[in-house]
């Protein structure tokens, strides 16, 4: 039931109010409906920045202080409603600009919410505030964390704090703060000095590249790249950039001509870390017609890759036949190794051509699970071990399908259940999956009106 609005109050507090539903619970599977709710009453807000952004900003805090007390009554896994809480931030500053308030005091409020985060709704807020500052009001927003930074420089760490308080620790964080504003304001000088003052890392060299490329200085941005890969070669452990990095220097070799040496460097990559994504990266940068020869070449030297890459690298470029052999060549150990998300489309594709290779892959699947006793996916397993049935039956195999009912049975003696289930699996009288409600009710609603499934 809606509830009644409570004396004269703004008409939009009370639409607000009965989108909250405080002291309701909202469940995960509830949340996104309710978020929805939410973004309708906020569209509302939205539409008065413009005509009267003063009410507009008395009803974003009045908001965002419901969806701060609404917080401990909702479960929500996907994030969903703290994106909502952010947007609510930015719509904030772009009604305080529209009204004219002052930069320093907006800056000065957005910053001691974040102080003042317990759901941490405000952990990054700066990537998207960014982009809704004017530019007095990133200004502002940055002189602020610059004081915060610097003040952090220069304090003495306290005994018995937690480490969140620590000074080295508040200037890492608002170091990474600036350095967001600084990209956000295309500030090349301001990210380097900051940089160099922290220590300059592969990550931070990308970021200046990145702003030097989008200026059309590639032969600046490439200087950068080659000096953050540099960096990441001496930091093994750890966060690197590497990746992002070599994406950038084929980009940019390409751009200054030297496509050649943007083919050596994807091909290195390709041979380092064999896969369907390096040797996507590699094609890119091949001639088109050389892109035979190169494919050859490619399935060489991939020979060597971990058998998880090689089945997706396979599976990716249409070579059954090379993955027919590399699963005929693999033990059932090493394929019950490889991931259900792998091996199951291997599986479907092998059905047809070589089912007794399928076979192996759909029993496979059933192993992994049995073996680390995932009961929650037992029926799966079991719909693996129907399949490997089947396959071994078409490939009159049906000794090898008995061979592993054997070793299951032995290998899990206690699992009683499961095996009074597979039992009937091997018996080949496995009862078929019922319809669920909606289908059945579809099928009624065909039947009833003369028409099938749309």
């Amino acid at each position: 039931m809606k509830r009644k609005p409570r004396g004269k109050g703004d008409p939009i507090e009370h639409q607000m109010e009965q989108a909250l539903d405080p002291g309701g619970f909202i469940g995960d599977h509830e949340c996104f409906s309710f978020v929805s709710g939410l973004d309708k009453t906020a569209a509302h807000i939205r539409n008065l920045i413009k005509i009267d952004p003063v009410r507009a900003i008395a009803l974003y805090e009045t908001f965002l202080a419901g969806c701060y007390a609404k917080a401990d009554e909702l479960d929500d896994s996907s994030g969903s409603f703290g994106q909502f809480v952010g947007e609510l931030f930015c719509a904030w500053i772009e009604a305080r600009q529209a009204a004219g308030s002052d930069p320093d005091e907006t800056a000065t409020r957005l910053l001691a919410w974040k102080d003042d985060d317990d759901y941490g709704f405000c952990n990054d807020i700066e990537k998207d505030a960014a982009k809704a500052f004017d530019r007095p009001g990133l200004a502002a927003f940055e002189k602020q964390v610059r004081e915060r930074f610097e003040a952090a420089a220069t304090a003495e760490p306290t005994p018995g704090k937690p480490l969140g308080l620590q000074p080295e620790y508040r200037r890492l964080h608002w170091g990474g703060v600036l350095r967001t504003l600084y990209v956000a304001q295309k500030n090349i000088a301001g990210y380097i000095a900051l940089a160099e003052e922290t220590g300059l890392t592969g990550e931070d060299c990308h970021a200046v590249a990145t702003l030097l490329a989008a200026r059309r200085k590639p032969d600046e941005a490439l200087a950068w790249v080659e000096r953050g890969m540099e960096l990441d070669r001496k930091t093994p452990h750890g966060f690197t950039a590497g990746h992002q990095l070599t994406k950038l220097q084929r980009e940019l070799l390409t751009k200054l001509g030297r496509g050649n040496e943007a083919l050596d460097a994807a091909w290195n990559e390709f041979r380092k870390h064999p896969g369907k994504y390096s040797y996507g990266d590699l094609m890119k940068f091949v001639p088109k017609g050389e892109r035979p020869a190169w494919h050859e070449k490619a399935m060489d030297a991939a020979k060597g890759a971990v058998l998880h890459d090689l089945v997706e690298l396979l599976l990716e470029t249409k070579e059954i036949q090379r993955l027919a052999d590399l699963v005929r060549s693999s033990t059932d150990e090493a394929l019950e190794h490889v991931s259900h998300y792998t091996t199951e489309p291997a599986a479907k594709k092998l059905e047809k051509p070589h089912p007794d290779l399928a076979a192996r892959l759909w029993r496979a699947q059933g192993m992994r699970i049995v073996n680390a006793g995932k009961s929650k996916y037992y029926d799966a397993a079991l719909s693996n071990f129907e399949s490997a049935r089947r396959c071994y039956e078409r490939a009159g195999l049906v000794d090898r399908w008995e061979q592993t009912v054997a070793r299951v049975r032995a290998a899990h003696p206690r699992k009683t259940g499961f095996l009074s289930q597979l039992e009937v699996v091997a018996a080949g009288s496995r009862q078929k999956r019922q319809p669920s409600f909606l289908e059945r009710a579809k099928t009624r609603w065909g039947e009833r009106h003369g028409r099938g499934d749309s």
